[in-house]
């Protein structure tokens, strides 16, 4: 395997809707009431957008693009506002790949944090598997963070 996880380009939106579809459309068998994902999860003009806005990110494996994610910097905090996986290669460590990635390609950044729903039990457990906290929840949602460059460690 040789894996990366790169900044996305325009011309590469369409494939990764393709795969944001899948991916998200695929949660109904951990738990999604139907066939839906995050907003804008099966839009080629919002995948470009991110893209243009440089928060669009591609994991490629021997140059195939097989997820994505869509990552938000703001000073010392990174959100990452998604994560997807092709369901071909679910099962395959590319999530946790990724994840460990984004980890490291921000190293100014002190706290990540996401949320994903309250029903996905494969996400949720994905998350405190490596290491993220429940920082709180409403009707919907399950919000997590992970302390990571602390500079007082150093």
């Amino acid at each position: 395997m040789s894996l990366q996880l790169l900044k996305a380009s325009a011309s590469d939106a369409l494939t990764l809707n393709g795969i944001s579809k899948r991916a998200f459309d695929s949660d109904v068998s951990v738990g999604a009431p139907s066939p839906e994902g995050p907003p804008g999860y099966m839009s080629v003009s919002f995948h470009t957008k991110m893209a243009r806005q440089g928060h669009l990110y591609k994991l490629t494996d021997e140059g195939l693009i097989v997820g994505g994610a869509i990552l938000f910097l703001k000073e010392d905090e990174l959100n990452v506002g998604r994560i997807f996986v092709a369901p071909e290669h679910f099962k395959k460590g590319y999530g946790i790949f990724m994840i460990q990635e984004i980890e490291k390609m921000f190293p100014e950044v002190k706290e990540i944090t996401l949320d994903t729903p309250i029903w996905n039990v494969r996400t949720n457990s994905f998350y405190t598997k490596l290491g993220y906290e429940e920082i709180k929840r409403d009707n919907e949602f399950v919000f997590y963070s992970k302390t990571v460059h602390d500079k007082t460690e150093q």
